[in-house]
């Protein structure tokens, strides 16, 4: 495949180019979540408002997208039929679970990575001193659907004016809008459903679900070091695999792959060169590669450099593999 120039630039969404939205979930207007920010960088995610900007619609079998808050603002507790994964790029993050996100939580800092296991919910605050992002990439073409939210986040919801509709469209009765005629509001779970939803330990978690950057650099010395995947140091089978990169860890040479390969460089710059160009993909920006493209990635000055690289795979989207938790 001959990739112009041109039409490279063009699968590359740099950091200081990111569009947020702000009214992208039913908890936007909700205190203490009112600050927050989504951005879909690669597909269009689970945001439930029309207002979300889409900056690359083509999907290569997972979503990517980031979320970026000030100081203590969280993400309200919710579900994922697929899988969600986060890694830290800018400040420390708290992440929480359990039907009231009191069953277990796990602080990570910059470079960490969580894949946090579907169908039970969770949520995140910037506990850092500024404003503070996350990357995310999420399984499936459509991100498994949407989320489903808490009974108590919805009906907080309503108290500063947002419904969520059963197709999943947010609506702001703060605007004017109301649910059209003949659509119902998005049902809450009851008692029977809240029951079946796993309430996982932080022994069932974190040492099976999360990864530290400073181990990961040290893995990933001479060679990529697989994060997630059937024999990854995650072992989850999400539709993807990830793996992480550092200046030791790929040849300057051309290469070409089958799959998709998305780049997210965590520190350092990293020269990217292909047939008929070159650029340089900096902290923050995420970069898609089609299949079949030659291509070569360094770093492009001294000092620290890493890098965090999905791949399509066969794997369908679908629940958390091999879950302990889950039957």
């Amino acid at each position: 495949m001959t990739t112009t120039a041109l039409n490279m630039e063009s699968r590359i969404v740099r950091y200081g180019d990111l569009q947020p939205c702000r009214t992208a979930f039913i908890d936007a207007h909700t205190p203490g979540s009112d600050q927050k920010e989504n951005f879909t960088i690669i597909g269009g995610g689970v945001s439930e408002s029309a207002d979300q900007h889409v900056h690359i619609h083509d999907t290569p079998g997972f979503n990517i997208g980031a979320a970026g808050q000030p100081p203590r603002v969280r993400n309200s507790l919710h579900s994922h039929t697929t899988a969600e994964v986060f890694f830290i790029l800018k400040g420390k993050w708290r992440f929480f679970w359990g039907r009231w996100g009191n069953a277990g939580e796990v602080v990570l800092e910059e470079g960490d990575i969580i894949d946090i296991p579907t169908g039970i919910f969770r949520g995140f605050e910037n506990i850092g001193t500024d404003y503070g992002m996350i990357m995310a990439v999420l399984g499936g073409d459509d991100a498994g659907g949407g989320v489903t939210w808490a009974p108590q986040v919805i009906t907080d919801a309503a108290d500063h004016g947002l419904v969520l509709a059963e197709s999943g469209r947010l609506y702001d009765t703060k605007k004017g809008e109301a649910l059209p005629e003949g659509v119902k509001p998005m049902p809450l779970l009851d008692e029977a459903q809240l029951r079946n939803i796993p309430e996982p330990s932080v022994e069932d978690v974190v040492p099976h679900y999360v990864a530290r950057y400073w181990d990961l650099m040290s893995l990933a010395h001479d060679k990529p070091a697989a994060v997630i995947g059937e024999n990854a140091i995650i072992k989850d089978k999400p539709g993807f695999d990830l793996e992480f990169l550092t200046r030791g860890s790929i040849s300057s040479e051309l290469h070409t792959s089958d799959q998709h390969e998305i780049l997210m460089p965590m520190r350092g710059h990293w020269k990217f060169t292909w047939e008929s160009g070159s650029t340089v993909l900096n902290p923050g920006d995420t970069c898609a590669v089609p299949p079949g493209t030659a291509h070569s990635l360094q770093p492009n000055m001294s000092g620290e450099a890493s890098l965090y690289r999905v791949r399509s795979n066969e794997d369908p989207a679908g629940p958390t593999w091999n879950a302990r938790f889950q039957s």
